[in-house]
Parts: structure tokens; sequence; C-alpha cells
């Protein structure tokens, strides 16, 4: 899955361009996620900062900073949703949406603690984040 991948927003105003691989494909359940998407659960691939630009559209890419962990980024034209930056992971969550070109392979379920959709499909349902990044790690049953 390595290579270029490139998206855009609902409009197309602004796009993207993710070099590389994901270094992560999964679901978060958290309510932020799903109040933000308007969605269940939110589908995400996340990437290395370095691996991800703007190339189009720049001026048009609105940001919103509800936590200091998430900064949710959106087209201003259209409104449609484009990535979420983790500054101080020094990641970015491109929705699964966004880069169609990336083949959504999941490996793990975020909050799942807070899941309003459960779902049965043999992937790890972490509570809340990997303890690397702040969480308890602690895993959850099906």
């Amino acid at each position: 899955m390595t290579g270029t991948h490139r998206g855009a927003c609902f409009c197309g105003a602004v796009a993207i361009e993710a070099t590389g691989a994901p270094i992560e494909m999964g679901y978060c359940h958290c309510a932020s996620c799903r109040s933000y998407s308007g969605g269940p659960v939110n589908a995400y691939t996340l990437w290395q900062e370095a691996n991800v630009k703007v190339i189009k559209g720049a001026e048009s890419l609105g940001r919103f900073n509800k936590t200091a962990m998430s900064h949710r980024r959106f087209c201003t034209k259209c409104g449609g949703h484009v990535m979420v930056d983790h500054p101080s992971l020094g990641l970015i969550d491109v929705h699964a949406s966004t880069i169609p070109t990336v083949a959504f392979k999941p490996s793990v379920h975020l909050n799942y603690a807070e899941t309003v959709l459960p779902m049965k499909d043999g992937l790890p349902k972490l509570r809340d984040f990997p303890a690397a990044v702040g969480g308890s790690g602690e895993t959850m049953p099906e």
C-alpha cells in the first residue's frame, strides 16, 4: 500500500496527498468523533505528519480545536471533513473516505468503552487509547 495517495474534501476545493503507508488504520468510537462525523463510528487512517501534505486549497482549510490533542480540519467552502491533526503525537488522521485509493484494513478499535455500535470483527477493542499515547491500553471483550 505504499506509494502516493490523493484525496479531497466533498467539493474538491481542498486536496491532500499522503505518501508511503499509514502506520495504523482502525475505528474510533469516542463521542467526539461520532458527533463530528455524524456517524456511529469513525474510520481513520493514521499517518506520520511529514507524509501528509495539502496540495490544493490550503486557504480553504479550516480548523477547529476542541482539544489540544485533536485539531479537526475541514473545507470552509463545503464543510467536508479532511483530516485531524494530532500535533502532540506528530500524527495526522486522514478520514478513510478522504483517500479512496488506500485499501482500508483496520487493525483496532479505539475508545470502545463509548461505542454505540458494537462490532464483532475479531479486532482488538481498546477501552480508550494505547498506553504509548497516554491511554490505558486496556482491551475490552467484543
